[in-house]
């Protein structure tokens, strides 16, 4: 699905020459959780707007 070297490969093309391992770190972070997101709603699916509303009135009222 993801190519975890191409992708590591894209990232460090788009960060600047002066960057950090720290700059690094967080973009490989971000992508990590983004695909897991996409592979858990594949999986899982995913509820609407107002599925969503009807689960966070318990805590709003």
């Amino acid at each position: 699905m993801f190519n975890a070297k191409e992708i590591t490969m894209e990232i460090l093309k788009k960060l600047p020459d002066d960057c950090t391992i720290e700059d690094i770190q967080y973009q490989l972070f971000v992508v990590e959780k983004i695909q897991k997101s996409i592979k858990r709603t594949e999986e899982e699916g995913t509820i609407s707007h107002k599925e969503v509303e009807k689960k966070f009135e318990q805590w709003l009222t």
